[in-house]
Formats: structure tokens, C-alpha cells, sequence
């Protein structure tokens, strides 16, 4: 739900902040994906939303505790998250606020193939500056602040100090071709139209907001999604990206942005690229 909470216009955040609110995302998403990881190892129960889309009890049980940890880090901050989202809600979106998706990637979840995620982002002035992507089935962790980084954490553990962590960035675009990355469950038709249309070397399926880390850390360099999604699924991984020296366009050719409360959060496409977009 909106809150009408923190509406105001609040003094950017510098270096520091950013990357110590960095830190505090991860430890919030291992916690997350220990909770997530210890129903994955079960049976999870699958149900279907209303607009069809499959939720699990480990989306709310993650998103509860996302929640919960949030509320005790920045306790006056608007967070909208996936499965309390409240579509009826109305006003426009805070300045500053937090996006969550407990579990990103629900269709990977339930295939069992690893490739889901913990996103959460703090969003300011319509863009993403802090996030945290943690894929806790492959023990990799991302986040971004000043900086994007990477680290191997298991479920549950705490972050290494930044020193001790993966420095990101991403890569030239090879003469070659691109390396593209797709969505493994939801390629669309425009999408995979805009591949055919590059020059594409290779072309690499992937769950998750794992497709931005993937192309932040040097193995991609454009990921289509001209679909729509909501702005939970890739502001963390934007905010990742963005960091390591890529981008995220919209179909306008500017920059995604955030906190579109007319249009209920969703995203009308997008183009993540590793560098300056080409034409």
C-alpha cells in the first residue's frame, strides 16, 4: 500500500549511505533466503494469484520478514512490495521509497532450477540508488551503492565487509557480436524480434534478475524485456547494473523510471544494456 508517509522531498544520500544501506539490504535478503531455502526444500505449496501468476508460501514468508527487518533499518520509508501490494491505492508515489520482490522468479522457484531471487531497491527522484539482488540457491549476493559488488554468502549469513567483496563492472561490447541475455520463462515475441534484429554473438537464458548481475559482472551485454513488468522485478537489478556502469531504457530512450503509481507500478518495457546503448 502507498502510505502517505514520507511524501516530502528528502537531501539525496551521499557515498557512505548508500553503501552502508547496501549492506543492510543483504543482510535483510540472506535472512530472506534462509527462510526461502528452508521451504524449497520441501514441497512448497503453489497457488494463483488473480491474474494467474503463481505465488508460493515462501514469497509471503520472505516478504514478511523483508518487511519486518525494513521497518526496524528505515522505519519512516515507504516500502511497496509485491504480494501486500495494494492496487487500489491511490496518490502518487513518495520521493523516496523502497521497492521489494521477496521472491523474484517464482516460475524458477517451482522448476527447481536455482534461478530466483531477492530484489530490493530504495528508489529516489524515480530512480533506483540502492539496491540488492540475492540469488540464495546459488549463494551469490549483489548489491549496490556507491558501487555495485558481489560476494558468495550462504542463506542466513552475514556480508563481508566491501573490501572483501567482488568490485563490478561491466564490459566493451565485443567486435564479435553481443552477448545477449533472455528470459527463460517469459521471452517475448518483441523481444526476441530485437535480438534476431542485432548483431547477437551469443544468446544466454537466465531467471530472475539474475539477467542485469549477469551483464553488470561482464558476461552480457544487452537483455531485452519489451513485455511488461512491475517495477519490483528490476529496480534492485537496475540499481546493480546502473552501478557497475550499464543502463536500463525505457521504450522513450530515457532511463527507466520509477514510482509510475498511475499506471499501478508497471513497467511498459525496457532495454538493460552493458554500456551506452547502441542504436
Amino acid at each position: 500500500m502507498i502510505s502517505q508517509r514520507a511524501r516530502g522531498r528528502s537531501a539525496p544520500l551521499d557515498a557512505n549511505s548508500k553503501n552502508g544501506l547496501a549492506s543492510h539490504f543483504g543482510n535483510i535478503a540472506s535472512e530472506a533466503g534462509r527462510i526461502i531455502m528452508s521451504i524449497y526444500a520441501s514441497a512448497p505449496r503453489v497457488e494463483a494469484k488473480a491474474d494467474g501468476s503463481p505465488v508460493t508460501e515462501a514469497d509471503i514468508a520472505a516478504e514478511r520478514v523483508i518487511r519486518a527487518r525494513l521497518a526496524d533499518v528505515l522505519p519512516d520509508i515507504t516500502v511497496i512490495a509485491e504480494e501486500s501490494f495494494d492496487a487500489s491505492a491511490k496518490g502518487p508515489a513518495p520521493n523516496r521509497f523502497i521497492l521489494v520482490d521477496p521472491l523474484d522468479g517464482t516460475r524458477e522457484f517451482i522448476s527447481r532450477n536455482g534461478e530466483f531471487t531477492v530484489n530490493i531497491a530504495l528508489v529516489e527522484d524515480g530512480k533506483p540508488v540502492v539496491g540488492c539482488v540475492y540469488a540464495p540457491a546459488l549463494n551469490l549476493l549483489y548489491i549496490a551503492g556507491a558501487a555495485a559488488y558481489r560476494a558468495e554468502v550462504r542463506p542466513g549469513e552475514t556480508l563481508p565487509q566491501l573490501t572483501m567483496m567482488q568490485k563490478l563492472a561491466t564490459q566493451s561490447y565485443p567486435a564479435e557480436g553481443l552477448r545477449a541475455m533472455a528470459s527463460r520463462s517469459h521471452l517475448d515475441a518483441e523481444s526476441e524480434a530485437l535480438l534476431r534484429r542485432l548483431r547477437v554473438a551469443t544468446w544466454k537464458p537466465a531467471g530472475s534478475s539474475l539477467k542485469f548481475c549477469l551483464i553488470a559482472q561482464g558476461d552480457g551485454d544487452i537483455y531485452p524485456r519489451l513485455a511488461p513488468t512491475m517495477e519490483w522485478d528490476t529496480a534492485a537489478g537496475q540499481a546493480v547494473l546502473t552501478a557497475a556502469g550499464g543502463c536500463v531504457i525505457g521504450r522513450d530512450g530515457s532511463p527507466l523510471r520509477y514510482g509510475k503509481a498511475d499506471t499501478g507500478f508497471r513497467n511498459d518495457g525496457f532495454v538493460a544494456w552493458g554500456r551506452a546503448p547502441l542504436p
